[in-house]
């Protein structure tokens, strides 16, 4: 991942949710929706789409976790 600080036009968004994809499943979470916004193209948006509850609690202690180390 990026340790600098990206412009938005900078990033493509379909490396960034593939990116995205391979990390979470590295960490056992899986966002089903996770893709581009086709909406619109211009912004490079990416859509996290919706999940279980679970998931971002998951998401949250894991990001919790490797702050720690």
């Amino acid at each position: 991942m990026a340790t600098t600080h990206e412009q938005p036009h900078d990033v493509d968004p379909y490396a960034a949710v593939e990116e995205l994809r391979v990390a979470l499943a590295e960490a056992g979470i899986v966002f089903p929706s996770l893709g581009v916004d086709h909406a619109s193209p211009g912004l490079g948006l990416v859509n996290l789409g919706r999940v279980r509850a679970e998931v971002p609690l998951r998401l949250a202690r894991r990001f919790r976790r490797e702050g720690r180390e």
